[in-house]
């Protein structure tokens, strides 16, 4: 295989003086933009947005435009070659043959990496399926820094979909690397974290509790990350219905907070945070959402500069005969890709989406 461009597929590729580097940089772009106003000037960004999204979508491509670069691609895969049955490696190989950079979403979890093996330009992960969501993690921990002053000694409350919520896979992964974090990890037990977050967590020794009431758990939190049951991660409407509404923030929960408590919400939201909480001053999601192009125009210089050392995207071996026990992984619509996995033994780990397999 090829050595790789600088990627970001999974944040924890790469060291974190590496994300710190970013965040910094971002700071300094917040604070000077007029700076960097032509930095991409003569540069394409490719932008394959294969599910809906607004706010990663529009972030990514106002991120380009401030700096001067110009986008292609598209945003409904209805209307590319997708439609006629194309495959993932032919679709990226393609663009990534007239862009500079590429910003992938897709569905499918693993997808992303897929990309990645064929893919001749760099290739930044917008969020494959309930798998990870790199760069809103990188909003989120520019946005913890810039407002709560530290990346240290928090207790973080995540809460809603903590199954599917690949925000919530990436933050935990990422904020876990940061000393004296906690975590709190509200939801109900059909929606609480996979076990390969889990079992990191208990790895590396990270304080963590799970429960099943937000109104008992606030009180204790510096940081509430509210997320959306997400209805388009369900088999059915009847398992949707199900989950939805069971946890929404209001008023009365938010007086029982701290009085520097402050909210995220990777956005969008139906019903879990009621809109009479958006005056509170501690209510961080709009202003977060602004975080995200900063960062992202950190991000776009940064890999395009190429600062920083690229990750191997293959850290294991393949198994020809040994299938993802994960049915959302790409490799299950994907079948011309290899079947690669980590670890040796009884139990592989899947390199696309992370998940444990037993052989």
């Amino acid at each position: 295989m090829k050595e790789p461009f600088l990627n970001l597929i999974d944040l924890n590729d790469h060291p974190v003086s590496w994300w710190n580097k970013l965040l910094d940089f971002a700071h300094t772009i917040r604070e000077h933009p007029e700076y960097y106003a032509k930095s991409c000037d003569g540069k394409i960004m490719g932008t394959l947005f294969y599910e809906p999204s607004t706010r990663t979508q529009m972030s990514f491509q106002t991120a380009m435009l401030r700096l001067g670069g110009t986008i292609i691609g598209f945003d409904n895969p209805a209307t590319s070659s997708v439609a006629k049955g194309e495959n993932i490696k032919d679709t990226t190989k393609i663009i990534s043959g007239y862009a500079d950079i590429m910003v992938m979403r897709h569905p499918v979890e693993g997808s992303v990496k897929a990309a990645a093996l064929t893919a001749d330009c760099p290739i930044i992960n917008a969020g494959d399926g309930g798998h990870l969501h790199p760069t809103q993690t990188l909003t989120d921990l520019f946005t913890l820094k810039e407002e709560k002053g530290t990346l240290k000694n928090l207790t973080i409350g995540c809460c809603g979909d903590l199954k599917n919520g690949r925000t919530v896979h990436s933050l935990i992964k990422a904020m876990s690397c940061y000393n004296g974090t906690r975590f709190v990890l509200i939801s109900t037990k059909e929606l609480m974290i996979p076990n390969y977050i889990r079992d990191m967590l208990n790895s590396e020794g990270i304080p963590f509790r799970e429960v099943t009431s937000l109104d008992d758990a606030i009180a204790d939190l510096d940081v509430l990350y509210m997320t959306r049951i997400q209805r388009e991660r369900f088999g059915t409407e009847e398992e949707y219905q199900a989950q939805k509404g069971a946890y929404i923030l209001d008023k009365e929960k938010m007086k029982r907070a701290r009085p520097d408590m402050i909210v995220l919400h990777p956005l969008p939201r139906v019903d879990e945070i009621a809109v009479e909480v958006d005056d509170d001053k501690r209510a961080m999601y709009f202003e977060q959402a602004k975080y995200g192009m900063f960062i992202r125009m950190a991000l776009i210089l940064t890999i395009l500069r190429g600062d920083g050392k690229p990750a191997k995207l293959i850290k294991g071996r393949e198994h020809k005969h040994v299938k993802c026990s994960n049915p959302a992984c790409v490799t299950h619509r994907e079948t011309y890709l290899p079947h690669l996995f980590e670890g040796s033994g009884d139990i592989l780990i899947c390199e696309y989406c992370d998940q444990r397999t037993l052989i």
